[in-house]
C-alpha cells in the first residue's frame, strides 16, 4: 500500500475482455429488455433433480436458446461482405466458466457446440466436464477451442491497435467467427451474485442474452394475483442482420417456449 491505494495485476485475459468491449462498441445491436416468468419451469426442474435427472437450469436455457434459434436462423446470422449474411444451421452458443488460473477467477468462454442438436442432459454434462477441463496458464485456452498457448501469448503481446485489427479480420469472416466463439453468447451474471435488474453487455456475437437473477414478485396468473419468480434477460440483437419485427416474433416464441416449460 502507497500513498493510499495498492496496485493489483489484472489477469492477461482480461486483454481480451478489453479488445472484446471496444469491437463490441462498433456493433449496431438493438437492446431489449425481457422479463420472463419461469416459475413453472424451475418447479418442473426441481422436480426433475429429485429424480436424479442430470440437469440444471443453466443448461435447459442453453437448450431453449438452441432451439428457437435454429428454427429461426436469420437471427444469429452474420455480416459477409457488404450485402450477404451467412446462415447457420448449427447453434454453437458461448458461455462463460469460471475458473481459477494462477490465484485468480477467471470467466474462460467455453462454446457449446450444435446446441440445437442436443439433449438439456447432454449440455449439462459438457458444462459439467468443462468447468473440470485443466488449464495450466492463460495462454492454454482459445475461445471454445483446446491448447493454443503460443498463440495466445503472442496475441497478448502485441499492441492494442493490432489485437483489435486482428478482431476486424475475424469478425469479417462468418465461418471463422463459428469456429472461434459461435454466433451467440449467453452470459449468466445471476450464476455468481445476486442482480435485481438487467445488465446490458457489450458483444460482438450476432445475438447475446445477459441472465440476471431470478426474482419473485406479484404477478397475474388466470386473473389472480400471485407471487411469481420472473428471470430478468436482456437481448442484443445485430440490427444489420435481421430487422426487428422479425427479431421481436423471435424473441416472443422464445419467451412462450421458457415460460411453458419447454421439453420439461
Amino acid at each position: 500500500m502507497k500513498n493510499g491505494h495498492s496496485i493489483h495485476v489484472y489477469p492477461k485475459s482480461r486483454i481480451a475482455t478489453f479488445d472484446i468491449g471496444r469491437m463490441g462498441m462498433s456493433k449496431h445491436h438493438v437492446v431489449g429488455l425481457i422479463e420472463i416468468d419461469v416459475t413453472d419451469a424451475r418447479k418442473k426442474i426441481a422436480l426433475l433433480k429429485k429424480k436424479h435427472e442430470n440437469i440444471s437450469f443453466t443448461s435447459w436455457l442453453i437448450k431453449c436458446v438452441g432451439d428457437i434459434v435454429g428454427r429461426h436462423p436469420l437471427i444469429h446470422g452474420a455480416r459477409k461482405g457488404a450485402r450477404g449474411i451467412a446462415v447457420f444451421s448449427d447453434v454453437d452458443i458461448s458461455i462463460a466458466v469460471e475458473r481459477e488460473i494462477g490465484g485468480e477467477k477467471v470467466p474462460v468462454p467455453y462454446v457449446v457446440r450444435g446446441a440445437n442438436g442436443k439433449s438439456v442432459s447432454d449440455i449439462h454434462r459438457e458444462i459439467l466436464a468443462a468447468k473440470e477441463q485443466p488449464i495450466r496458464d492463460e495462454g492454454d485456452y482459445v475461445l471454445g477451442g483446446g491448447p493454443r498457448k503460443l498463440a495466445m501469448s503472442l496475441y497478448y503481446a502485441l499492441p492494442g491497435f493490432i489485437r483489435r485489427s486482428i478482431w476486424r479480420i475475424v469478425l469479417s469472416r462468418p465461418a471463422l467467427v463459428k469456429k472461434m466463439m459461435g454466433t451467440v453468447m449467453i452470459t449468466s451474471v445471476g450464476m455468481v451474485g445476486r442482480v435485481n435488474g438487467w445488465i446490458v453487455p457489450k458483444s460482438i456475437h450476432p445475438l447475446c442474452f445477459a441472465i440476471s437473477s431470478v426474482n419473485k414478485k406479484p404477478g397475474v396468473i388466470n386473473g389472480r394475483v400471485a407471487v411469481r419468480e420472473y428471470l430478468p434477460v436482456t437481448v442484443l440483437v445485430d440490427h444489420d442482420v435481421i430487422d426487428g419485427a422479425p427479431a421481436v416474433r423471435v424473441m416472443g416464441k422464445l419467451v412462450d417456449a421458457i415460460e411453458r416449460g419447454y421439453l420439461l
